[in-house]
């Protein structure tokens, strides 16, 4: 029997889920952001503004979702580094209730002095809420607990940027989501991989992959988003389907089915210059295109499937799937565990 992973006769929104407005650090107003992405076909969109959540359900309508967030930072304080050179965690926080509006892990020593103009937003109810933020993995982890408990998704952000490696991330408890794209990152010359993704998934974590553009001016406008499948755009709705992981993340390719049927992976897409299928070990599939872009590909995992079924894995068992398009545009599936393709 046919088992569709990605749903399907559902709607898909396309989402930003990392920016900065005129509130932090960034060169729009949420209305000018509003209208850009709007304009650009997005539904959704999550302010990250820096520390501090500023609600924006002004700009709801009946075909745009705000998304309650924002975006927190611990870094290294060694005064012989310059700035550039320090290590930091950039976390971005999303309410799964649309009135959760104070950060449980709220700082107002952590707002930065260039944009201190974000104090005039900062309530009492805030600063009950006043956590520490040094740079230690056993504490962020508290803070992404933390978070968890008050009702919010956690995004691990850019790591290449951040100048992270295995060893700062790998310890990481609680997030369901980790930036394999970030438009921002790309334009400084600093481009994310799926690496920390796949690394995290071996370690156990059952989380998502996001591309994104952490728009601070125009130029990272448009780059990176997720299609999220919900039946309407409703913020519990939308909200439920992030968590469950009913979404892909893409920079340009479009993916409309993946299912499992007889031990073979079926993939339909957008034309695509190749299709692969990755696995949380050596095992991968790809389809070239020919004379013709691919825009159906079927790989025969039978064997895979049943290996993993009977073995005891090093690692749990899953497939994710890519699909890069002839400019070089990707979208990543998430990847889907045992459990679901048995």
């Amino acid at each position: 029997m046919k088992k569709q992973l990605l749903p399907q006769k559902r709607n898909f929104y396309k989402a930003n889920m990392h920016l900065h407005t005129t509130l932090s650090d960034g060169k729009m107003t949420p209305e000018e952001v509003k209208a850009a992405y709007k304009a650009e076909g997005y539904s959704i969109i999550a302010f990250t503004d820096h520390e501090v959540i500023v609600d924006q359900k002004a700009l709801r309508d009946e075909s745009f979702l705000p998304i309650t967030s924002l975006e927190v930072s611990f870094s290294e304080k060694d005064p012989s580094l310059i700035g550039s050179e320090r290590k930091c965690y950039h976390l971005n926080l999303y309410a799964k209730e649309e009135g959760n509006t104070v950060s449980p892990i709220f700082s107002e020593a952590a707002i930065w002095n260039r944009i201190e103009h974000l104090k005039e937003y900062v309530t009492d109810e805030m600063r009950q809420h006043d956590a520490p933020r040094q740079y230690d993995v056993a504490l962020i982890n508290e803070m992404i607990a933390k978070a968890n408990a008050a009702g919010f998704l956690v995004s691990y952000n850019h790591p290449v940027w951040s100048q992270q490696n295995y060893t700062d991330y790998a310890p990481l408890k609680g997030i369901w989501g980790v930036e394999v794209y970030n438009s921002e990152c790309v334009h400084l010359g600093q481009p994310d991989t799926v690496q920390p993704y796949d690394d995290l998934l071996r370690l156990g974590n059952r989380i998502y992959p996001l591309a994104t553009d952490d728009m601070h001016s125009a130029r990272s406008c448009f780059g990176g988003w997720l299609m999220v499948s919900a039946d309407r755009l409703d913020y519990g709705e939308v909200m439920t389907a992030l968590e469950k992981g009913d979404f892909y993340a893409s920079t340009g390719p479009e993916i409309y089915e993946i299912s499992v049927e007889d031990g073979i992976v079926h993939v339909s897409c957008s034309p695509a210059a190749h299709v692969s299928v990755s696995t949380e070990c050596r095992e991968a599939r790809r389809i070239s295109a020919g004379e013709t872009p691919v825009t159906d590909a079927s790989f025969g995992l039978s064997k895979y499937f049943a290996n993993a079924q009977n073995r005891e894995c090093r690692h749990e068992p899953y497939f994710r799937v890519t699909v890069t398009d002839a400019s070089g545009k990707s979208a990543w599936s998430r990847a889907y565990f045992s459990n679901e393709w048995n």
